[in-house]
């Protein structure tokens, strides 16, 4: 029998907890950004595999984990081991993820259809693994904790230490790339976030093992009724589509930042700067969306979240004109829209997965669903900048600095700004009707 009334609060969690959860985002953080970084000038400007095909293989990998990622949620669900039903897979996939990593960009770099071949396979290897630690990593709050404010507390240290993961892998590999030069430059890069998703994902299921867990009486529904039973629960389907265009949005930008810090900004480590301007702000800034959600309601957080994340990118519209001070500021004030737009969605759709004794039989296929979602926005953010450059007539290379053509430059910045603004603005379609509210005050815990 279904239970339409939500279960007694429970007791706050200890610091540990929080933090030790967090950690995971070390691995999903490293592994999220650094491919959407690089990965497309590697094949383009490395290997010298022409923009279209170069976006194919980027998404491709990705598309795959789209089909996969319900089936690891429902794999997790109906899992019994002894350390949990979650937990055991964050250390087993987490180092097969990380020892994959470390290969990609240890290939050949000729014949290119070799060396686009390498990347493919191993990339798809990435996504496979990546698949079995992201799913029953994102399930796990709802299994945690039942409290409405807790579970953004808990989305707090998730998204901080998120930034920060971010912040250290996307800023520095850059750096590290153009340091050890074309050759050595990738392969270092390899080892250096397959070291920091190893290290992510043993924080994260050494930091968890005291962490309490409740769930629901497993389901006999078949894996095709549940799937059909999510599609038909409208306040998820709204907040998965609200999620997905954002993601989109991020992937675009994140894929442009290489480029427009050599064509069009063109000073030392402005790839980094740019980088560190769009996650930097998430440090200081999560706390502050965290308190502004518990006063306010998470929705409300969600919405202002979004207008900064698409009002920053919709200025830099002019990007090949405005002063490069400029730039940043306005990339600053993407990454503090970014942090809101990942924090509020995230602790939502703990809501959602557990709003009644039914919805917690399907909570890794609700996250199953909800990562392929999330996963396809993000490899169709790099593929539809692909796309874009391809419009333009980008000229690819195979390291050396080939001049590319006015409409190529343009290509660059408008991928980078106007194709996120029109994402994000889209996405509002769905955020304005999501109908989920928070729990009387007299069920909520206070802080």
């Amino acid at each position: 029998m279904t239970s339409a009334t939500p279960p007694a609060p429970s007791p706050a969690l200890p610091a540990a907890v929080r933090r030790g959860y967090g950690l995971g985002s070390v691995a999903t953080g490293s592994f999220g950004t650094v491919p959407g970084l690089l990965l497309l000038p590697y094949l383009t400007d490395r290997l010298g595999v022409p923009a279209a095909a170069a976006g194919v293989i980027v998404f491709a990998p990705k598309a795959w984990d789209v089909v996969l990622n319900p089936v690891a949620g429902r794999i997790s669900d109906r899992s019994t081991h002894p350390d949990g039903r979650r937990r055991p897979f964050l250390i087993r996939a987490g180092l097969l993820l990380a020892a994959a990593f470390a290969l990609l960009f240890l290939g050949p770099t000729a014949p290119q259809w070799l060396a686009a071949g390498w990347v493919a396979v191993v990339y798809l290897a990435c996504a496979t693994a990546y698949s079995f630690f992201q799913v029953p990593y994102v399930a796990m709050p709802a299994e945690i904790t039942d409290d409405y404010d807790e579970r953004t507390r808990l989305m707090t240290w998730r998204v901080a230490i998120l930034a920060l993961a971010i912040l250290v892998s996307g800023g520095a590999s850059p750096a590290i790339r153009d340091a050890f030069g074309p050759v050595w430059g990738y392969r270092v890069v390899g080892f250096f976030v397959a070291t920091l998703i190893a290290l992510g994902a043993y924080g994260a299921w050494r930091g968890t093992r005291a962490a309490p867990v409740r769930t629901g009486v497993a389901t006999s529904a078949t894996f095709g009724d549940q799937l059909r039973i999510i599609r038909s629960d409208r306040p998820f389907r709204l907040l998965l589509t609200t999620f997905v265009l954002q993601a989109l949005a991020t992937g675009a930008m994140l894929a442009g930042v290489d480029y427009v810090a050599r064509w069009i900004i063109g000073t030392p480590l402005s790839a980094t700067l740019l980088f560190v301007c769009f996650v930097a702000p998430a440090l200081v800034v999560t706390p502050l969306w965290q308190r502004f959600g518990t006063a306010r309601d998470k929705k409300v957080g969600y919405v202002v979240a979004s207008l900064l994340l698409g009002g920053g990118a919709l200025v830099l519209v002019l990007l090949r004109s405005l002063p490069e001070g400029v730039v940043y500021a306005c990339v600053a004030v993407v990454g503090v829209g970014y942090a809101g737009a990942q924090m509020f969605p995230l602790a939502m759709l703990a809501d959602v997965a557990s709003r009644t004794e039914e919805a917690r039989t399907r909570v890794g296929l609700y996250t199953g669903v909800w990562t392929a979602g999330e996963t396809l926005g993000l490899a169709l953010g790099p593929a539809a900048y692909a796309v874009v450059l391809a419009l333009g007539g980008y000229v690819s290379s195979t390291g050396s600095t080939v001049p590319q053509s006015d409409s190529a430059l343009t290509a660059i910045a408008l991928g980078f700004s106007l194709v996120p603004a029109a994402l994000v603005a889209l996405s509002f379609l769905s955020l304005r009707a999501f109908p989920l509210s928070p729990p009387p005050a007299s069920t909520a815990r206070r802080s």
